[in-house]
C-alpha cells in the first residue's frame, strides 16, 4: 500500500526538464532538490542506486528548489548546475555539486566547473550575468504549486511520494507504480 496522499505534479515533465532515462520508461521519478541539503545528499546515492536496479523502466527528472533562508548557497550551486546544463553538461555538475556539497562557496564552483570540463569563461560570465536564476525560479514555483515544502521531494508518476526515500521503500513504490497498469 503506497503512501500517497499529498501533492500531485501541477508542471508535467516536459522539454524543459533534465531527464536521464527513457521517455518509454515505465515510471517517471521527479525530485525537487537543494544541492546544500544534507537530506539531498543523502538521497542522492539512492537515487542512483534505484536508477541502477530499474534501468530502462525508470525516467529520473530533476527540478531545483533552493532553499536559501536554510541554504545560503544553494541558490547559486543551482545556478551553477543551470550553467552546466548550457554547456549540455548538466547531469556532470549535478553529481559534482552532491559529491562536494560542503564546499559550495562561489569559487567552489567555478572549480567545478572547470573539473567537469566546462567553458569556465562563460561559466563565470553567466554566473556574473544571473543568466540561470529564471530557470531556478521557475522550478522552485513548480515545486511550490505541487506542494513541495521541504527538499528532497518526489514525484512518482505525477503523485508526491510522502513515505520515506530509504533505498527499500522508494525502490518498492517505484516498483509499484511501473507495475501498475497505465
Amino acid at each position: 500500500m503506497m503512501t500517497t496522499h499529498g501533492g500531485s505534479l501541477t508542471l508535467p515533465v516536459g522539454e524543459r526538464d533534465h531527464i536521464q532515462g527513457p521517455d518509454t520508461a515505465t515510471v517517471t521519478l521527479v525530485e525537487y532538490g537543494d544541492y546544500e541539503c544534507p537530506y539531498c545528499g543523502a538521497a542522492y546515492p539512492i537515487v542512483k542506486e534505484v536508477q541502477r536496479r530499474l534501468g530502462d523502466r525508470l525516467r529520473f527528472v530533476f527540478r531545483n528548489f533552493p532553499i536559501t533562508t536554510a541554504h545560503p548557497h544553494a541558490e547559486h550551486a543551482a545556478e551553477a548546475a543551470e550553467a552546466a546544463a548550457a554547456q549540455g553538461k548538466f547531469w556532470e555538475m549535478h553529481d559534482y555539486l552532491y559529491e562536494h556539497q560542503r564546499a559550495l562557496a562561489d569559487r567552489d564552483l567555478e572549480e567545478y566547473a572547470g573539473a567537469v570540463g566546462l567553458d569556465v569563461e562563460q561559466f563565470d560570465r553567466e554566473m556574473t550575468a544571473q543568466a540561470h536564476t529564471g530557470r531556478v525560479r521557475e522550478d522552485f514555483m513548480s515545486g511550490v504549486r505541487s506542494g513541495v515544502n521541504g527538499t528532497p521531494s518526489f514525484y512518482i508518476n505525477g503523485t508526491r511520494h510522502d513515505d520515506s526515500y530509504d533505498l527499500e521503500t522508494l525502490l518498492a513504490a517505484l516498483e509499484q507504480a511501473a507495475s501498475a497498469p497505465q
